[in-house]
């Protein structure tokens, strides 16, 4: 049913799944760029098509609704949302004798822009692992928002700027969206503004949100690309509070890596027991895991699974599962 070409792909449908390498056809997960190329063709959700040809400018597409199979080269494919940001999901394929769920990046809790992930059935699952090491289990989500929201809060009180760092789609839109709710009006880089206008034009109500005027405004918080205010320099920011939201933020390290003041363990991956609730969930036969570490597979294999990289041909092989039993599923 798949194969690996340095990359997923269904055969049968000759359909690439999240190639950064330009094909005649492939399944766009998200409109991140690590999951997507000039493709000639694309598959994908309309909000991410939408984020995909504002990136790309105008591409040939075609809208997978949510939940609404559709047959494509002999397969049945049906997107089920995933929970990482506005228009990711997972892609279910079906032959008429067995099935697969990719899953793209995706998180199972909450998250205040995206439609919260659901996890059909499958026979064989393809997961990405981000997370997947015991030590990166993220504390509850309002714990992280209430260290936020008080941070910000004390920076403002002392008149200085809370500046967040947050990639440009999806974690900026989401941070903005929490900020606004919790009565902090944001002020967000221009990078960061035209994503944000896409969202809006899906119907993605970010709050009191703003384009960064040239300086900063009293109360205002400000949301940038990663270290975008210290190499880009936005006018005006001289004292500022930074923060990093990330899931790597659990990594004590992290805050020093990243240089910035506060880092905050808001994410939007699965973390450790998400993945194995999501492998626990799929009940699958067989399970790939890709975009993770290798020791990942070994906790699913302690756990009982039939857990194989996806990725990787000789530990594939060293794990005792060939190309050719790859090929029969």
């Amino acid at each position: 049913m798949f194969h690996f070409d340095r990359g997923l792909k269904l055969t049968k449908a000759d359909l690439a799944i999240d190639f950064r390498r330009r094909q005649p056809r492939a399944f766009v997960s998200h409109a991140h760029a690590d999951h997507m190329a000039r493709h000639e063709y694309a598959l994908c959700t309309p909000a991410t098509a939408e984020l995909y040809r504002f990136r790309y400018g105008p591409r040939p597409t075609r809208d997978l609704l949510y939940r609404a199979p559709v047959e494509w080269g002999g397969l049945r494919l049906t997107t089920f949302p995933a929970g990482h940001c506005l228009g990711s999901a997972m892609l279910l394929a079906e032959d008429g004798e067995q099935s697969l769920l990719y899953t793209g990046d995706f998180k199972l809790g909450e998250s205040a822009t995206a439609e919260r992930a659901e996890l059909p059935h499958a026979d064989v699952l393809v997961i990405e692992s981000t997370y997947g090491n015991p030590f990166y289990r993220h504390p509850p989500r309002q714990t992280a928002l209430d260290q936020l929201f008080t941070l910000v809060r004390q920076a403002i009180e002392r008149g200085v700027t809370p500046v967040i760092e947050a990639y440009v789609l999806g974690k900026s839109q989401e941070i903005t969206r929490l900020l606004t709710s919790a009565g902090f009006p944001v002020l967000q880089h221009p990078k960061v503004f035209e994503i944000s206008q896409v969202y809006r034009a899906c119907g993605v109500d970010l709050g009191d949100c703003h384009l960064y005027p040239g300086h900063p405004l009293p109360g205002h918080a400000v949301v940038v690309p990663p270290r975008m205010h210290r190499s880009g320099q936005l006018p005006g920011l001289r004292k500022t509070t930074t923060f990093a939201v990330t899931g790597w933020a659990t990594h004590e390290g992290t805050r020093n890596r990243l240089g910035v003041d506060h880092a905050i363990a808001l994410s939007d991956h699965a973390d450790y027991d998400e993945l194995l609730e999501a492998v626990e969930r799929v009940s699958p036969k067989v399970v790939f895991c890709t975009h993770g570490p290798a020791s990942f597979v070994e906790c699913l294999r302690a756990a009982g699974h039939n857990a194989f990289p996806l990725d990787c041909p000789h530990k594939r092989q060293q794990a005792g599962f060939s190309a050719v039993q790859m090929r029969l599923f």
